[in-house]
């Protein structure tokens, strides 16, 4: 077949066309179809379907961790309950109000339990935080190394909460066995009903 004779199909007689044209027109008229088609109807629905893919890998991972939690829901809340026994168990150790005074006494008392000399004790201004208060100790005590070390021991051993914090051991002279140690002291009371 010779291309000038391409000019001069007509096609209102498309059906008396070489079979070659005929097949080369079919599969152009079936490719045009097809692209249409894409871009008209299936383009858009792709991009859809993405992002609903999407959606149901978040909503799978969503489902993982709520079907973790639900397996666990009893241990979860068997550790709550024992949490809360544990919780109100540390909240007792908190003085109340009306106790403080005589843990500060447990306190200074343990000091010279253990042949320490007090400088200073000096309670300090009470910061609330949350649901408790914590209450500053300064403190300066003389004695001898082993002796700070019985007196941390003891109040570390108090039926009370109580941390010690900025330690500063200083030596009196040379040769002297005795230093000075400064630290705060803190305590915590929890507020009663009605703070």
């Amino acid at each position: 077949m010779d291309l000038s004779s391409l000019n001069e199909l007509d096609f209102n007689e498309s059906g008396e066309w070489p079979v070659g044209v005929k097949a080369v027109a079919i599969l152009l008229l079936c490719v045009l179809v097809w692209a249409g088609g894409y871009y008209l109807f299936i383009k858009d629905k792709e991009a859809a379907l993405a992002v609903e893919e999407a959606k149901e890998e978040s909503l799978k991972k969503t489902y993982q961790v709520k079907y973790a939690k639900a397996v666990n829901l009893e241990a979860y809340k068997i550790q709550m309950k024992e949490m809360k026994v544990l919780f109100s168990s540390m909240l007792k150790k908190l003085p109340r109000k009306s106790e403080v005074a005589d843990l500060l006494i447990d306190v200074s008392r343990s000091g010279l339990a253990n042949g320490l000399e007090f400088q200073l004790f000096k309670p300090g201004n009470e910061r609330p935080i949350d649901f408790y208060a914590e209450l500053p100790i300064q403190i300066r005590v003389t004695g001898k190394f082993h002796q700070f070390g019985e007196f941390v021991s003891t109040v570390a051993s108090l039926p009370r909460i109580v941390t010690m914090h900025n330690f500063k051991l200083v030596p009196l002279g040379k040769g002297s066995e005795e230093m000075t140690m400064e630290l705060t002291a803190k305590t915590y009371r929890y507020f009663d009903e009605g703070q």
